[in-house]
This record gives C-alpha cells, structure tokens and sequence, in this order.
C-alpha cells in the first residue's frame, strides 16, 4: 500500500489538472456583454436602476463638444466621461433632480468630498458642482448607502445621482475647469 504523502500527492495533481480542465473550457465559453443601465423610477427608498444588456455602449452624443469632458443627456439619463482623444472611458446611467440644467457648456467648479447631507436629506458624496438653475445648485454625486430615492414632491432638488462606483469615477475625472457638456 503506498504512503499517504504518496496518495495527497496523487489527489492534489489530480484536482489542479481537474481545474486546469475546467479553465480551458470555460475559457472557450460564451462572454458576457457590457452592461448599460437605465434608471427606472419607483415609490421605494432603496430604488435602483435595473440592468439591461447591449452590446456596446451607446455612442457619445453628437454636439457635446471636443476634448476631454464629461457629457451628460438630460433625456437619456445618461453620462460620458470623455478622454482627451473623443472616446468614452465610462458610460452610465443617473438619477436626475427635479431642476434639470439647461442644455448648453459648463465647467466644474466647486468639488466636495463629503459625505454631507443633500438638499433631499440622504447622506451623498463625490459631489461635483457645475451650474445654478433657477436658484438650484446642479451636481453630480451618489448616496453614500448606494440608494436614490425619487425627490420628495414638491422639493427642488438639481443633484445629478448615480451609483457609488460611477460616483468615484467621475469625481476622479472631474477635477476643477473640467468641461461638462449638457445635451437634450
């Protein structure tokens, strides 16, 4: 009878070659698809915007401008984060306020960290700030917990929300004089 060492051996070849096996098959299997999401509206606290799969993102919108910028479309609910040679280096869907900005060029100007307690009483962070509408301050940030509730009716809210990880990206992105590109 051969010793254990002899049969932990065997077993150990035996279940990594096992698993290089199923690797390789794997590796040969369908891919998954980029995801793009929408946010749908809904009455609960902790909403979310439901996935849905395409195949490629959407392309950045015509007339948003040139150069490295951040491109938002008020109708599509959707950003851009533009690099410097005209290609998305991030695409995903918001949560907008109830004050839109108007369509137009902007510039980000004032940046906080937080986390600090919106105008609609969640605690947000990555807030970048870009335009006035109406007397609303308009800013792109996400919740801290990762919820977006719709706004309370009757409050005039321009915060621009989005989930925490594309929050982090775009606060990266959009250092001071960064250019915001407003789009239908």
């Amino acid at each position: 009878m051969p010793a254990p060492k002899v049969w932990v051996t065997g077993l150990t070849v035996g279940a990594i070659a096992a698993v290089a096996v199923l690797a390789v098959q794997a590796d040969k299997g369908p891919k998954p698809d980029a995801v793009a999401s929408k946010p749908k509206a809904t009455a609960s606290a902790g909403a979310h915007p439901h996935a849905t799969r395409t195949k490629s993102p959407a392309a950045v919108p015509g007339g948003s401008g040139t150069g490295r910028r951040i491109v938002y479309s008020v109708g599509r609910r959707t950003v851009w984060l533009v690099d410097a040679s005209e290609a998305a280096r991030r695409t995903f869907a918001v949560w907008p306020g109830t004050v839109a900005p108007a369509p137009g060029a902007y510039t980000v100007g004032t940046r906080t960290e937080g986390p600090i307690t919106g105008s609609d009483g969640v605690k947000i962070e990555h807030i970048v700030y870009f335009s006035v509408s109406s007397g609303v301050n308009i800013a792109f940030s996400n919740a801290v917990d990762g919820t977006s509730p719709p706004p309370a009716s009757g409050t005039r809210t321009g915060g621009i929300r989005m989930r925490a990880a594309d929050g982090a990206a775009l606060w990266t992105f959009a250092t001071a004089g960064t250019k915001v590109a407003v789009v239908k």
